[in-house]
């Protein structure tokens, strides 16, 4: 487990223990190297001390390893794992269509899941929205996400912009002319689609895709409200990697949601 001491790798961490299923053999965090992990966590796991990177692990002691660090140690941690046979599971924000593509590139002998988002109702969102996409005329995107959280958009909103825009680029044009304040219409992604992103203290994750025609109006939302709300798919994760050649990206096709 990468960032095994952060509050993702946490939860990714106690998620692997309770699986009877799964063995939790390793984590890596620069910030506890050396330390116990038990004693950093709290999870009750015998016998598994914090490697500083990844060159402290013993590549034939895991099967996977799970990344929630950010995006520079994701890079170096998924060339990690390619090169030493062990399958990834990725859940870092901030990572580029360039990082996509080397991880295409990489794993070859093993194999990798890049993940936006695991909550499955968030996966089923952006599902949602792609299949409202064609019947509408207008569509605003708006995420809601913690005071903490340095990107923005977030990874699961650029899907969501990327999956609609596929979807529909007829889209009605914007009819503003003035904006009192600069960029208070939000960003514009894909299609020119409108995104507004909130960070906010008391937020976890939310999401509303906002959909307009005549007469009517859609709004398909998801709410996540902590850290437990990921926790179904990571499990499904690790356990669907190793069955999944090469690079998959998002849940969708775990869950036989990408046709």
């Amino acid at each position: 487990m990468f960032g095994a001491a952060g509050r993702m790798g946490r939860t990714a961490c106690q998620a692997v223990a309770d699986d009877p299923s799964m063995t939790l053999a390793a984590a890596v965090d620069p910030h506890h190297e050396g330390l116990d992990l038990r004693s950093v966590t709290g999870i009750d796991v015998a016998g598994v001390v914090v490697a500083g990177d990844a060159t402290g692990v013993e590549p034939g002691s895991v099967d996977v390893m799970v990344d929630f660090t950010e995006a520079e140690a994701a890079r170096e941690n998924m060339k990690w794992c390619a090169a030493n046979g062990v399958h990834a599971v990725i859940g870092t924000s901030g990572l580029t269509a360039d990082d996509v593509e080397q991880a295409r590139a990489l794993f070859t002998g093993s194999n990798c899941v890049i993940v936006p988002n695991f909550a499955i109702g968030a996966v089923l969102m952006v599902k949602l929205a792609e299949i409202a996409a064609p019947f509408f005329d207008t569509v605003e995107l708006i995420e809601l996400h913690h005071d903490q959280k340095i990107d923005a958009p977030s990874g699961t909103a650029m899907q969501t912009l990327d999956r609609i825009a596929a979807a529909s680029s007829d889209w009605s044009p914007d009819p503003t002319t003035t904006e009192t304040i600069a960029g208070a219409r939000g960003a514009k992604g894909p299609a020119g689609i409108p995104v507004h992103s909130v960070r906010m203290r008391g937020l976890f994750a939310h999401q509303e895709a906002l959909f307009g025609t005549t007469g009517q109006m859609l709004t398909i939302r998801h709410d996540a409200f902590d850290r437990s709300s990921m926790v179904p798919g990571i499990v499904l994760a690790v356990k669907e990697v190793s069955t999944r050649p090469g690079l998959t990206v998002g849940l969708d096709a775990l869950l036989d949601l990408s046709s």
